[in-house]
């Protein structure tokens, strides 16, 4: 943790900095800069916008809904959230193992309750099936000691039983 304390108060301070803070002085730096330099020297628009005050007014009850959508569109109608989201994958071995134990825990949990399925319907199971299962069951083992996983975990079993084979 000593270690990690240096970049934890790094992260941290970046954090405050980018959403909260320089966000804000944007905003507000924003909002005098082009009121001050544009609108106070512009008399149509001095019309529109008699004060700071009504400016700002207008620029919230405006620009929070314009944002909004904006937000919405990049997350669910555009291909950038997905990017992101592809890149934080791939570049955090923590999101990525996330990723990949789950996609392990689902597919035993899917060989094993046909297993299951195919025994509570008082089906034989065939000595290639009962492989599948200690050999599941001796990956599990050696994944818990090791804690790593690979993309050919289930290459024996597959060997073995191909995928859907049982389903």
């Amino acid at each position: 943790m000593k270690k990690n304390l240096t970049f934890r108060v790094w992260v941290y301070f970046r954090t405050g900095w980018s959403i909260y803070f320089a966000f804000i002085f944007a905003a507000v730096n924003t909002l005098v800069v082009t009121y001050y330099l544009a609108i106070e020297n512009i008399p149509f628009l001095q019309e529109i916008f008699p004060t700071f005050a009504h400016y700002v007014i207008t620029a919230i009850l405006v620009g929070i809904p314009v944002l909004v959508m904006a937000g919405y569109i990049h997350f669910q109608r555009s291909q950038g959230f997905k990017a992101e989201a592809d890149v934080r994958i791939e570049s955090n071995p923590h999101q990525r193992r996330i990723l990949l134990n789950t996609e392990l825990i689902l597919e035993i949990v899917f060989r094993l309750n046909s297993l299951f399925l195919k025994k509570l319907n008082n089906e034989n199971l065939a000595e290639k099936e009962f492989n599948e299962i200690y050999i599941i069951r001796e990956k599990i083992q050696d994944y818990k000691q090791h804690r790593t996983i690979s993309e050919t975990i289930l290459t024996n079993i597959d060997k073995i039983n191909p995928k859907n084979e049982l389903a």
